[in-house]
């Protein structure tokens, strides 16, 4: 079965789209190599069961590189792939603008509050 996209945009939400993948993108972007119970601690609103399903998509997808230790207790880890850090300047942007948009709502006196900030300068609650 051929896959058919009428834009370039529609193949990279096939691959990155959602409320999550993108989350999680960015946390190993910007922490690198990052064990699952770290990824929810830093996503804590994710549950674990969506969590595990978007990181086997991503890793289907060549997205993310899985690093399973031989251990007692298991470990495992997770990191962007050198096909994943491809998304680096896509990634950026998304976290750049999000800032952004939450320096807008509050400047416009909206209750909004932003946990982790890397560019702009909003007041953290």
């Amino acid at each position: 079965m051929t896959k058919t996209y009428n834009i370039g945009v529609e193949a990279t939400i096939d691959v990155i789209g959602g409320k999550w993948k993108p989350v999680i993108l960015c946390h190993l972007q910007n922490n690198g190599r990052m064990r699952t119970a770290e990824l929810k601690r830093a996503i804590p609103t994710i549950t674990q069961k969506m969590l595990t399903q978007q990181l086997r998509e991503l890793e289907k997808d060549s997205i993310i590189n899985r690093r399973v230790y031989n251990q007692v207790p298991p470990k495992v880890e997770y990191e962007l792939s050198k096909y994943g850090q491809t998304l680096g300047e896509i990634l950026s942007s998304l976290c750049y603008w999000g800032e952004f948009h939450v320096e807008k709502m509050y400047e416009q006196g909206e209750s909004v509050t932003l946990n982790q900030q890397d560019y702009i300068n909003i007041p953290k609650t």
